[in-house]
């Protein structure tokens, strides 16, 4: 398949005004090695007009009423919508997404930016009840919400338009201001995104645009941010976390997908859906599922199965409709997915498919006979790379997912709904899906981690949540 667009030359956002970079630097497609696009290396003089503008509008932000901030939201998703063909097929061209998966990431973003303008007439306090005791017997206390002022946002590349919108959209639907650090990989993306936020008539200075891979750190040490957001590793979540002090944080971080199938699970339902949500957008995903735990009496069927589905999976052409997994992100890091993966085979790991990379392609690799201490298996591969182990008891299963330091999101399949409770009350993750993989996710849940996977939870509601700050009100009357 062929690409319709041309290169794209990305301006920056600060205060309303696109903003050209006096350094720029290239963004090649991983598939083709084509030029995509070029974009600004923002430096702190920048920084610091995107952060004067943002601390300018951020009292116009907290009183425009909700009405109107949901409003623009609206119309910023019905842009999204109209949009999706060329934000889809740069996303592609980008990152190497397959398109099919680049034009679901569009349809959600939308539905994020829906749901985030209708949390922003939904934002509740609460009455706190006094007459418990004989000092509080007569008076009326409040908690009400108010915006935090300036969000710095940082995103990661693997889900970039939507990853952002669950920053942005509830940032704005909150009354606050944001200034977004774009990924690198993909600034042609995130610019085609803001063009929409800038249409829809969102005011100047409510949301500023930087782009390169080294201005993050001075934004998050940057004492006019008020609250950092942030997707990525945990390594640089812990460096986000140690320079923001007493600020608050949300970091969503990294997982290794533990999904266990029981038994007495379905091995046609729990086969394929391991298999495809391993594999999908490269297993560039935090809750890919990455580790499988089967028990040894249905080992050998669900192997079986998941090998035929692995094989059905086309691997190429990002831009091509029928491509179900196209490349990583970039050769450097299939380089390193391979390097993990041949690692785990000298220290006598079997391939039972895959473990071969073809530049920034990497072929959906499934690893049996791995030890618990591989980086297979212990650290986020975040490629299409999957290890299964037989299990006899579920209780050394549940106890090692949970000594592991990354608590994500998990998976169980059983139709033991006492089985199901149990995991669900004693896995340490954020999240336990029943009869469902470690994957899933829709837009409106708490998603979030435990652990060294995170702090907060994202979803418009909860993120909202997380970007004001509780007053409490106390009439003496």
């Amino acid at each position: 398949m062929t690409s319709t667009q041309d290169s794209i030359r990305v301006p920056m956002l600060i205060g309303g005004d696109w903003v050209a970079a006096s350094e720029t630097y290239d963004v090649c497609d991983p598939y083709r090695g084509s030029l995509v696009s070029t974009a600004p290396r923002s430096n702190k003089d920048e920084l610091d007009r995107a952060l004067a503008a943002a601390v300018a509008a951020k009292a116009e932000a907290a009183r425009l009423p909700a009405t109107e901030r949901a409003k623009i939201l609206r119309r910023v998703a019905e842009r999204v919508v109209a949009a999706k063909p060329d934000i889809a097929e740069t996303m592609s061209r980008e990152t190497g997404k397959a398109i099919k998966d680049s034009r679901t990431e569009i349809d959600r973003s939308a539905d994020t930016i829906n749901l985030s303008a209708e949390e922003a007439v939904r934002i509740e306090g609460e009455h706190v009840p006094l007459d418990a005791s004989p000092m509080g017997f007569g008076k009326i206390a409040m908690l009400l919400r108010f915006p935090i002022g300036v969000v710095a946002a940082i995103t990661p590349f693997n889900a970039p338009v939507n990853l952002a919108c669950h920053k942005i959209g509830p940032a704005i639907a909150a009354g606050n201001v944001a200034v977004l650090k774009a990924p690198p990989q993909c600034p042609g993306t995130i610019h085609k995104l803001v063009q929409c936020f800038v249409d829809a008539g969102l005011p100047a200075g409510f949301l500023n645009v930087l782009y390169g891979a080294d201005i993050g750190p001075a934004l998050v040490r940057d004492e006019r941010v008020e609250f950092i957001t942030f997707t990525g590793s945990t390594r640089a979540g812990a460096q986000i976390r140690a320079a923001a002090g007493l600020r608050r944080v949300a970091l969503e971080l990294g997982g290794i997908g533990p999904t266990i199938v029981h038994d007495d699970a379905s091995v046609e339902t729990a086969a394929p859906l391991c298999a495809r949500n391993a594999m999908r957008l490269a297993g560039q995903s935090c809750i890919s599922v990455q580790n499988v735990y089967v028990h040894e009496r249905v080992f050998e069927r669900f192997m079986e199965r998941l090998i035929a589905e692995v094989g059905t999976m086309k691997l190429g052409d990002p831009l091509d409709p029928a491509t179900d997994i196209g490349t990583v992100v970039d050769e450097g890091a299939a380089e390193r997915i391979d390097r993990t993966v041949q690692a785990a085979i000298a220290a006598g790991a079997t391939a039972i498919t895959g473990a071969i990379r073809h530049g920034a392609v990497y072929e959906p690799t499934v690893l049996t006979n791995v030890g618990n201490e591989m980086p297979v298996v212990c650290e986020e591969i975040f490629g299409p790379v999957m290890t299964l182990r037989p299990y006899s008891e579920i209780d050394p299963v549940i106890t090692e997912i949970n000594e592991r330091r990354l608590g994500l999101q998990g998976g169980i399949f059983t139709k033991s709904l006492e089985l199901a409770l149990k995991v669900a009350r004693t896995m340490r993750v954020g999240g336990v899906i029943i009869n469902g993989t470690s994957t899933f996710r829709t837009d409106q849940l708490a998603y979030g981690g435990v652990k060294d996977s995170g702090i907060g939870r994202e979803g418009p509601r909860y993120a909202i949540r997380e970007m004001t700050e509780e007053r409490l009100i106390v009439f003496n009357l």
